[in-house]
């Protein structure tokens, strides 16, 4: 899996990283069970620092879609990943409205705003196979 970071960017880039993994698990890129670099590793091939990628992994341990062992290291969930919760729906509903708002100051329609969520859900779950 390639990670592409924006250094420019105003998100964290610990947060840019979780984004990415997770992404790479809906993608199917990233297999449960799957090993993850290392902190060091990680931090090294992709040139930040190594306690920004040790709080991308600890939170995704934290939210339940890796696991941290001493000896085999970090690994993509191998039991499934976690489910909706209620906690998860207000924490997503609370992410959603700043971004419908502003489509909606724009003069995006909520046809327009669903054609994109489908498009992005399309291209994560077919990868860019063109299967739907």
């Amino acid at each position: 899996m390639i990670i592409q970071l924006d250094m420019q960017s105003d998100v964290p880039i610990y947060t840019q990283l979780m984004n990415q993994i997770i992404e790479g698990i809906a993608r199917g890129d990233l297999k449960l069970g799957e090993a993850l670099p290392s902190v060091r590793g990680l931090a090294s091939d992709i040139g930040v620092n190594l306690h920004t990628v040790n709080k991308a992994y600890n939170l995704l341990k934290q939210e339940g879609f890796i696991q941290i062992h001493r000896q085999k290291g970090v690994v993509i969930q191998p039991d499934g990943m976690p489910e909706v919760t209620p906690e998860y729906e207000l924490k997503q509903y609370n992410q959603l409205r700043p971004i419908i708002a502003e489509a909606i100051c724009r003069g995006m329609t909520k046809e327009q705003l669903l054609q994109n969520i489908e498009q992005v859900h399309k291209e994560i779950m077919y990868n860019g196979k063109g299967n739907a």
